[in-house]
């Protein structure tokens, strides 16, 4: 759940959890993003006024991730308009602020039902990228003759590539999965790391991180 009026997200999340769902409570889209990457959800809750990332904005970026996961939004904006750019985003449902806990308790459910629940298997922490081992916890990268500890960004990073590897994953995806956002600056500093990477990862000739001009990246490796 995304809210950036604390008192409001503290009051709905406590009755969500009342009914015995876990809520994972985020006050503006950039922290929402990051957390979305971290752990596996059944429900997105999304205000549309948020700061550093709008609702729509962020419901854009999980849907070029995620194509299934439902979403719902709330929002004082109750113009036609608004909900049409809700669906747009890529929204499920639009609950029109202020709403009862009932109104809100049926969505949820009504939303649940669309998908089918499945207990995911925890993800690895510890994955086989060719002849490396990399510790997704600990930002260790080894390989046959060197142990390299990798900064948290480098770590996030690798595991976003490996997550899509072997397809083209874009620039913006990486982008908003590590920082939250998608501008020049960042963008820049991805470069960078991106050579980090490589250079890491050059003992072992069959991993190759291939730049796609102007759409994004494609970590190639053997299975």
């Amino acid at each position: 759940m995304v809210e950036d009026d604390i008192s409001l997200g503290i009051v709905v999340s406590d009755q969500l959890r009342s009914d015995g769902y876990t809520v994972t409570l985020c006050e503006n889209g950039s922290e929402a993003l990051r957390r979305f990457q971290e752990e596996a959800y059944h429900l997105c809750i999304l205000d549309v006024m948020l700061p550093v990332k709008d609702g729509f904005t962020l419901a854009r970026d999980i849907r070029k991730q995620n194509a299934e996961i439902p979403i719902l939004f709330l929002s004082a904006r109750s113009m036609t308009e608004d909900k049409i750019e809700g669906f747009n985003a890529g929204g499920d449902d639009y609950l029109t602020k202020p709403f009862s806990a009932e109104e809100l308790q049926l969505r949820v459910k009504a939303l649940l039902k669309r998908v089918k629940l499945q207990v995911e298997s925890p993800e690895q922490k510890i994955l086989q990228i060719g002849t490396y081992i990399f510790d997704t916890e600990n930002f260790t990268l080894k390989s046959p003759s060197q142990l390299i500890t990798l900064t948290k960004k480098e770590a996030m990073i690798l595991r976003t590539l490996y997550k899509f590897k072997n397809q083209l994953i874009p620039r913006d995806v990486i982008l908003n999965s590590v920082w939250g956002q998608d501008d020049y600056f960042v963008g820049r500093s991805l470069d960078v790391f991106i050579t980090k990477l490589r250079k890491y990862l050059k003992e072992d000739p069959s991993i190759q991180i291939t730049n796609v001009h102007g759409v994004g990246f494609k970590f190639e490796c053997q299975e």
